[in-house]
């Protein structure tokens, strides 16, 4: 490994997962390289209207992308891996190491993307080790999630070894018979761990997370129970849980027929990989089950999360082409809601129970175990690594104080670990972790299409479309100042207790009071021809319609002026701006 001068820190600067669940991305800068961790996506909220993907603000990666060797990534759920093919078209990372069923999950993205040949892919198993530009040497560690093929990863760097943990829990009955690497976790421990980042999700959860081998006898008893068709939806990345569905379907004599792409896709890949492991008759197309009783069908889906074009929402909306609800059938709902989701997922039972179906939900049901560990999880941890110095991530606020409450009754001093947000450059010294300065952070949107970005002025105008509605008023306006015709009004979403036809006066007459009050301010006669500031006049009779919407629709409609002149070969514009241009108050 290159030796640095000994003054140098290296920078630990997270731009996603931190004071939030999500778009997890983290970059490790030391001199002039930078080593990403992982470059997730998350989903929008309520309020962020056409927008299908949230990724971090990459700026400080656009503008140091001169430094970036490499990609990390720890596996392939889309909170960590979804974002990489948006990035690849803004700049290129040379090298990505990751496990085999995250690279042919992110592989088939890139394709789709036209970015493949932004960088190279290269798989790792446990206990490999790679090197990363001149100051980084890494290790993978396998660890236990609710997804196959998952890395713990230690990163060798001039300042020491840095542990980040990825998403973990310690399951000592895995489904794949891939244990967590103790030993090794344990080794680290022994030679002096300078430095452990750790998932927090379940930081306020006490006790161990249950292995994921315990949700195999609840859904053996409601698959067991169910009469009539089963249909099944889970978070299309959870491998382990699909291989127990189709296990028991298979025990049950059920065949499976899949929906959705993200499910037939992973579960390719996982058979491809070996992750899954099921005979090829069990799994048949949709309109071979139409010929078999319907105690002998389970229906595969996704939409788990109430994702709006998700299969299973489409079913209960009764929008779904092949599949609609019957009075008899079983619908297990095998996730819980990640945050902000709840009221999506509660409307699609809503709709799914009105039809007949009965449906299987809620924790008490104990068909969903989490794949992230809770407070004993992180105790151990902690224990085996024995870090001098500590960084929780990957979690809301109140998650990374309580990991780190949990730190430091497990002896790691306050002054020895910092709590941080998105954007914060953490400096981690051979002596010292301390807070930097900060690099630009945020939220890049992406609009329903994938293709185009949503920015800020954007969103505020669908918020503000969606709050108070839109008003489109068209004036013309001769080159004396005066009204050619009455002015068009249009009303979009607008709540008023005022008539039409009165608030159509009134804005006529602000109009013609602006005209008579204000034209000189904006004409004048140059050797007979008149030139107009049209670009000026045009705001001041914005700013006065306003006033008056204001006031008599008691909202804040967004507003849409539009002015024309039925001269124009006659009237000289003044150079500022084009006359009669279209304007969108802001």
């Amino acid at each position: 490994m290159t030796q640095s001068n000994g003054s140098e820190t290296l920078k630990i600067i997270p731009l996603g997962g931190l004071h939030e669940i999500g778009k997890n991305t983290c970059v490790f800068e030391y001199g002039d390289e930078i080593v990403l961790l992982d470059a997730g996506l998350a989903f929008p909220t309520d309020g962020m209207h056409g927008v299908n993907i949230v990724l971090p603000d990459t700026t400080y990666l656009r503008d140091n992308r001169h430094k970036i060797k490499g990609m990390i990534v720890t596996h392939g759920h889309e909170d960590h891996i979804g974002g990489i093919p948006f990035h690849l078209k803004q700049f290129d990372i040379p090298v990505m190491y990751g496990p085999r069923l995250a690279l042919a999950l992110l592989e088939g993205k890139l394709e789709e993307a036209g970015v493949a040949d932004r960088t190279e892919l290269r798989t790792v198993r446990p206990r490999d080790i790679v090197r990363i530009g001149s100051y980084f040497f890494v290790e993978f560690i396998r660890n236990t999630h609710s997804i196959a093929d998952s890395f713990t990863v230690a990163i060798h760097t001039p300042v020491g070894v840095v542990i980040h943990t990825g998403d973990f829990k310690f399951d000592h009955t895995p489904v794949d018979g891939e244990y967590f690497d103790f030993q090794k976790l344990a080794e680290y421990g022994e030679k002096g761990v300078h430095c452990l980042i750790s998932d927090s999700t379940n930081s306020e959860v006490p006790g161990f997370t249950p292995s994921e081998r315990a949700v195999f006898p609840n859904l053996d008893r409601v698959f067991g129970q169910a009469q009539g068709r089963l249909l099944v939806t889970t978070f299309a990345s959870s491998v382990h849980r699909i291989s127990m569905i189709l296990e028991l379907a298979k025990k049950h004599n059920r065949v499976v027929s899949v929906i959705g792409r993200s499910m037939l896709n992973v579960i390719a890949h996982a058979r491809t990989l070996g992750y899954i492991k099921c005979e090829d008759d069990l799994l048949q197309p949709l309109h071979m089950t139409h010929k078999l009783p319907e105690d002998r069908v389970l229906i595969l889906t996704t939409g788990s999360q109430g994702e709006p074009m998700s299969a299973m929402t489409r079913i209960a909306n009764g929008e779904h082409r092949q599949v609609k609800v019957r009075k008899g059938d079983t619908i297990v709902f095998s996730a819980n809601p990640i945050p902000g989701n709840t009221i999506a997922v509660v409307n699609t039972i809503d709709k799914l129970m009105i039809q007949g179906a009965k449906v299987i939900y809620g924790k008490e049901q104990g068909i969903h175990v989490s794949g992230h560990g809770c407070q004993e999880d992180q105790k151990l941890m902690i224990s085996l690594t024995r870090p001098r110095f500590f960084l929780p991530v990957h979690g809301e606020h109140r998650m990374l104080v309580k990991h780190s409450q949990t730190a430091q009754s497990m002896g790691i001093p306050p002054e020895n670990m910092v709590i941080i947000n998105n954007g914060d450059v953490v400096e981690l010294a051979k002596d010292e972790i301390r807070k930097g300065g900060k690099v630009p952070s945020g939220i890049e949107l992406v609009d329903t299409s994938r293709s185009g970005m949503v920015n800020e002025k954007v969103l505020k105008e669908r918020q503000h479309l969606a709050g108070d509605g839109i008003v489109t008023i068209a004036a013309t306006v001769t080159s004396e100042g005066r009204q050619f015709a009455k002015p068009e009004l249009h009303l979009s979403g607008v709540v008023t207790t005022i008539e039409r036809a009165l608030l159509q006066n009134k804005v006529e007459d602000a109009i013609e009071i602006t005209l008579r009050d204000r034209w000189s301010e904006f004409a004048r006669d140059l050797d007979g021809q008149i030139e107009v500031d049209w670009a000026g006049l045009q705001v001041q009779i914005e700013r006065e319609l306003q006033r008056l919407l204001r006031r008599e629709l008691q909202s804040n409609p967004l507003l849409v002026f539009l002015m024309q002149n039925p001269e124009p070969a006659m009237v000289k514009s003044a150079p500022t701006r084009q006359r009669a241009a279209a304007r969108v108050a802001s």
